[in-house]
Formats: C-alpha cells, structure tokens, sequence
C-alpha cells in the first residue's frame, strides 16, 4: 500500500450502519483500503436526515441538517461518501436542490451561521457504488480479483434511492433497469440471475416497515419468492437498510406469512463490499463475515455461512 491513496472521501455512516450492521462498515473500510482509497472520518455527523422521514414532514429542517453534514466534509476537503442508499438520496438531492436554488442556498446558510457552519456545496456527495464504478472503475475492480466463484448465482437488490430521481443521480441514462451493480457483481465470477420485479422496493422505504411491518414484509416476501423461483444463492445489496429488510425481513416473513410460502426462507444477504472482498482474497474476518459471538437477536438475523462454505468450495 502507498503511503499517499489515490482516492480521498468522508465517510459517512449514517445511523443503521453502525447501529444495526457494523459489519458493512467493517467490509466498507477494508476494501477501500485494499483498493488504496482513504475514508476520512466526518465527525459530529448526525442522521443524514432520512428522506422517508424528515423530508416527508418538514423540507426546510431536512435541508439544514442535510447541508450541515455535507458541510463537515467540506472543511475536510473531501467529497462525502456513503453506503447507504437513503443517506445518499438526502445528501445528493440536498446538495443537487441547493446548486440550482440560491436563495434556497442562502436562507440555509442562514441557519448553518448560527452555528458558525457555512454550506459551500462544491464537494458532490457520492455512493460507494458509485466511487467504485465510476471512480475506479471496473478495470481497475478486475486488476484486484484474486479469487473468482465457478457458479455462485446471485439476486442482485439496486434499491430505491440509488438510482431515483434521475436527474439527480450520476449513472449516464441507467435508471429504469441499470446494469452497473451487476457488472460488479459478475467480474468475481459469480452469475447475476434475472428475477421477476427484481427492480421493486425491498418493502422498508418510505417508512412503510415502521408504520404497518405487515405491509413491508409483504413486498419483501414477494421478492424472496420471485429470487427463490430463480435458483439464486445469496442476495447482494449495496444499502444497509434493504439489508435490515431482507435480513430481519426474511425472519419477519417466516412468521407472518409462514403458511403460505412454503419452505422457509434462508438466503444469506451480502452486502456489495463483502463480495468484492472475498474475490480480493481478502480474510473474511475483516469483511464482517464471522460472526465471533452466540447473541441472540442481532445482525445478521440469517446465516451467512452458506456463502461462507460456497466460498470454501468455489474460490479457485
């Protein structure tokens, strides 16, 4: 590793990360820096707020808490960057709304100045999908393969935010059926499988989970249904929040709906870095993929060693 990295970013984690999946984290930061990119910590970022929640009730609010984080990496000098596809939807709508509304602009650096903050917006908040596509690029993912699965078939999950609204987001006209995370996907070897209604909602956005769990967990249960139908292995995602949904989902759906899908469902859920680093080669202690401890009723909800013996038996 070079002691200067080559690309720079301030991460930022948003709540369900390191509340709920640090082991995304953990696969976030080991990757990256496999791949000679810096993630600078942002500190005293707070929620991002949440586009389902915050903006739903009150733009203005959104808009100022929304500025002030992306403010933090301003003064670091770093384009912000997250692996959460509804931070992403907050801080690139935010900071897309206010390039092309300068009052807007500066009724919130009104409020950013009483905290001695000042939002300059020439810093572009970003995914992590998007700096390891766009960014690095796809040559430059193959150039770190080591390992490569012979025939691991996979339900690839975009998510809503990552590609909606269009005009605010970087993927060169791939919105209704984007290809970008699958390419990812396909140069570790494994097989991205075509999936009935694959571009659906996991069933948790919009904060549907929180207000009626049953409604969520119907969509979700649809697409399980429609991912088992195809043969796929894993799930791989690239936002902790559809993760939450098809993780916990996945108990969630056994329960509620345990007499009319049959067989259980047990598909483990990866999330996009821990793929890639497991075709780096990388341990899978550092990727978040052990789980050291018998606590009962944290992450991961299903077993991801499944994946873990398919990695055993396939990586050549």
């Amino acid at each position: 590793m070079s002691e200067e990295y080559k690309w720079r970013y301030g991460f930022f984690l948003g709540c369900v990360i390191p509340n709920r999946y640090p082991m995304i984290e953990a696969s976030i930061r080991s990757v990256f820096d496999h791949l000679d990119a810096e993630l600078i910590d942002l500190p005293g970022a707070s929620c991002c707020p949440a586009p389902g929640v915050f903006r739903a009730f009150h733009i203005p609010t959104w808009l100022v808490i929304a500025a002030r984080n992306i403010s933090i990496a301003e003064e670091l000098g770093v384009n912000p960057i997250t692996g959460c596809n509804g931070c992403y939807g907050t801080l690139r709508d935010a900071w897309y709304e206010l390039e092309h509304e300068f009052e807007l602009k500066k009724e919130v650096n009104k409020y950013l100045a009483k905290i001695n903050r000042v939002y300059k917006g020439n810093l572009e908040p970003k995914h992590v999908v998007q700096a390891l596509y766009l960014d690095m690029g796809i040559d430059y993912l193959k150039d770190h393969i080591k390992l490569k699965f012979s025939d691991l078939k996979v339900a690839v999950h975009y998510g809503c935010h990552i590609v909606k609204p269009s005009d605010k987001r970087p993927w060169k006209g791939e919105y209704e059926q984007p290809q970008f995370l699958d390419e990812i996907v396909e140069i570790t070897g494994a097989k991205s499988i075509d999936y009935k209604d694959k571009y659906m909602c996991c069933g948790a956005g919009g904060a549907v989970r929180t207000a009626v769990k049953e409604v969520a967990a119907d969509f979700t249960r649809e697409k399980l249904v429609n991912m088992r139908d195809a043969g796929v292995d894993i799930i791989i995602d690239c936002c902790p929040f559809c993760h939450l949904q098809l993780d916990l989902g996945q108990m969630e759906v056994n329960n509620i709906y345990g007499d009319i899908i049959g067989e259980q469902f047990n598909i483990p859920v990866i999330y996009i870095t821990q793929l890639l680093g497991t075709a780096f080669g990388m341990d899978p202690n550092l990727l978040g993929l052990v789980k050291n401890h018998d606590l009962q009723g944290v992450s991961p909800f299903i077993s991801v060693d499944p994946f873990l013996n398919i990695v055993k038996e396939q990586l050549i």
